[in-house]
């Protein structure tokens, strides 16, 4: 009798095999909109402060501080973000269209460097992967795109009752979180710290290493500067590589077309100015923001890029991120547990 499961545990399993049964169906149906909502967390736990003073400081009613915070996100990311899609939709359009023009620009590198290195990378079929891979996964990159309109409809919205209701929206967050106090208090301190790496430290950095790169290459004549800048600072997401993926093959390209002193002046720009900015400022904010490993940003920007597109680049590393600090806090709230039972039933 004593190893007869208690009816209390059955109906415990049953009515949780129910709410994840239930939430798997709500997910599938509105996983359209998890970009937008992933969004709109992003955003509150940034501005949250700025409410709290709208709120308590100021004594401003709920409706006037979400407002005044909803317009002024729209105004921060809609007009930058406007900005960059038409450039890159504008400059890249004529690519995407006719790919062999991406693949005339790499046989003009590879002869280069086959003059000066033996080293042909088209004869290794090089040249046409690399061409297609590239074509390809820009091109669904801004076929992605092409949705952000509704994602950011639906953002701000979300965004506009997670403000007004914050208080309710934070008391359910902790009650609902099946961790003890302590746990459930790191869990939001880290989430926090989490958010704030990935939505203000990731496009602050790749920003800046735009705006660097964009000068360098004015200055050294680059024609299409404004997109190789954007370009580099979308690469600079990338562990290790990051911005040596677009000025490394933009100096070789300027030296084979005849631009050599150019190209020298792109490739020591990209090493000893972009490079340095790059640890410049990660050193200004890693003091304020939490340290994410290379890894995590690199394998959460690919799986990022393949579930949400462009927004992938900032929710990939901050869902990964999430999930490892789900796994240490499960260890630490059950597993160490599991492990006291026993030893003490030894």
């Amino acid at each position: 009798m004593q190893n007869q499961i208690h009816p209390n545990k059955i109906r415990q399993v049953l009515f949780l095999a129910f709410i994840l049964i239930l939430g798997y169906v709500i997910l599938k149906e509105t996983k359209v909109f998890l970009s937008a909502f992933l969004g709109a967390i992003t955003l509150y736990v940034v501005s949250r402060s700025f409410m709290m003073k709208l709120l308590i400081n100021y004594k401003w009613k709920k409706w006037a501080s979400s407002l005044t915070i909803v317009a002024c996100c729209m105004i921060g990311i809609l007009i930058p973000f406007s900005w960059m899609s038409t450039v890159i939709v504008t400059k890249l359009a004529p690519f995407l269209e006719d790919t062999s023009k991406v693949q005339v620009y790499f046989v003009q590198i590879n002869n280069y460097i086959n003059q000066y290195v033996n080293l042909d990378l088209q004869s290794m079929d090089f040249m046409s992967k690399i061409g297609t891979m590239g074509a390809g996964m820009v091109k669904n990159l801004l076929e992605s795109s092409v949705s952000t309109v509704s994602t950011f409809f639906f953002m701000f919205i979300i965004l506009y009752f997670l403000l007004y209701d914050c208080f309710k929206v934070e008391h359910w967050f902790k009650q609902v979180l099946p961790f003890t106090s302590k746990n459930s208090n790191a869990v939001v301190h880290e989430l926090r710290n989490m958010i704030f790496s990935n939505a203000i430290g990731i496009p602050f950095v790749a920003m800046v290493q735009g705006v660097v790169a964009m000068i360098g290459y004015w200055i050294f004549g680059v024609e299409e500067f404004l997109l190789m800048g954007i370009l580099t600072g979308i690469a600079s997401v990338v562990p290790l590589v990051g911005t040596m993926i677009i000025f490394v093959p933009l100096m070789i390209f300027m030296m084979a077309t005849g631009h050599l002193y150019q190209g020298i002046g792109v490739g020591l720009w990209g090493f000893i100015v972009i490079g340095s900015v790059d640890n410049i400022v990660r050193l200004l904010l890693q003091k304020k923001l939490a340290d994410v490993p290379p890894m995590i940003t690199l394998f959460g920007a690919i799986m990022g890029l393949n579930i949400f597109g462009f927004f992938g680049i900032i929710f990939g590393p901050l869902l990964l991120s999430i999930f490892l600090l789900l796994v240490k806090i499960y260890v630490d709230e059950f597993g160490t547990a599991d492990a006291k039972n026993v030893h003490v039933s030894e």
